[in-house]
């Protein structure tokens, strides 16, 4: 269920500077399966599709790209336009990415560059002893959270689910999921991605295999508010934080009104527990300059 121009997350592809530490962490820890590794370049994905999630080893750590899918051609062409007309600065006309039919890229609110594009080659990855079931989210703390949110809205389709307090968080959805993109306002980095699963005991299991690692969880399982998902945390090593979430809130009423929550009501962030998660949003790794 589409609800605008883009129907769905495709991926997120990340610099880091510990290339094979993420890519232990992303397949023996989260459980992803890789498509192809070139040496300074690596595919993963939980689903059936050639990537979901892209390591770019580097000098720097950082965000490289944030890709989303148009919904059809039509819908590319409308969000190209759109782009063109909002003068922000395009960085390829073509695909950014091996395995995608077509598709552009430019840079967006607060040098974040969006990935716009239709059509992934499918790969059979085979059946898996554990991990998630598909990327399903990611969590954006840019420094004017409203701009952020009217970007995702004017140009991307976007609707709102959630606001909380005045200007300070944002969840917004491109399909029926409550979120595919959640803004709270802050330094200016992407804090997490997040991987829905099956059950709250593969949380658990997470956390265990974490420990045989010695590592750690940072926090969870939890159950949010906003949203209403059961989420389990880490920190990577490139800073970025990554979730594993069961039981999200769906939302087939394409005119849902959104939830609104006072900037006092921690239960947005927290339905368990009085932790408010200062320390948590400490994390997170900052968009790199693109030419």
């Amino acid at each position: 269920m589409a609800l605008g121009a883009v129907s769905e997350m495709g991926y997120l592809a990340m610099r880091t500077r510990a290339y094979e530490e993420s890519l232990q962490l992303a397949t023996e820890v989260l459980g992803l399966r890789l498509t192809r590794d070139s040496g300074d370049r690596a595919y993963l994905a939980a689903a059936d599709r050639h990537h979901e999630l892209v390591y770019v080893k580097g000098d720097a750590d950082g965000i490289d790209h944030i890709g989303l899918v148009a919904e059809s051609a039509e819908s590319l062409e409308v969000i190209r336009k759109k782009v063109e007309a909002g003068r922000f600065r395009i960085i390829t006309r073509s695909p950014f990415e091996e395995a995608i039919g077509e598709g552009f890229a430019f840079v967006g609110p607060e040098n974040y560059v969006f990935h716009i594009y239709t059509g992934m080659a499918g790969h059979r990855h085979g059946p898996a002893s554990f991990g998630p079931d598909r990327y399903g989210h990611i969590n954006i703390h840019p420094q004017d959270a409203r701009a952020m949110k009217d970007f995702l809205v004017e140009f991307l389709g976007f609707k709102v689910s959630d606001v909380i307090g005045q200007n300070f968080a944002y969840f917004l959805r491109c399909n029926a999921d409550h979120h595919g993109v959640a803004i709270i306002k802050g330094r200016g980095s992407l804090h997490h991605h997040a991987w829905q699963t099956q059950s709250i005991a593969d949380l658990g299991r997470l956390g265990d295999r974490l420990f045989a690692l010695g590592r750690r969880l940072i926090w969870g399982p939890v159950r949010h508010g906003a949203g209403h998902n059961i989420a389990a945390y880490y920190v990577e090593p490139n800073g970025t934080v990554v979730e594993l979430y069961t039981d999200l809130e769906q939302i087939h009423d394409e005119l849902r009104p959104p939830i609104e929550w006072s900037a006092d009501d921690r239960t947005w962030f927290n339905r368990w527990g009085v932790y408010n998660g200062e320390d948590f949003r400490s994390h997170g790794a900052f968009p790199v300059e693109l030419a």
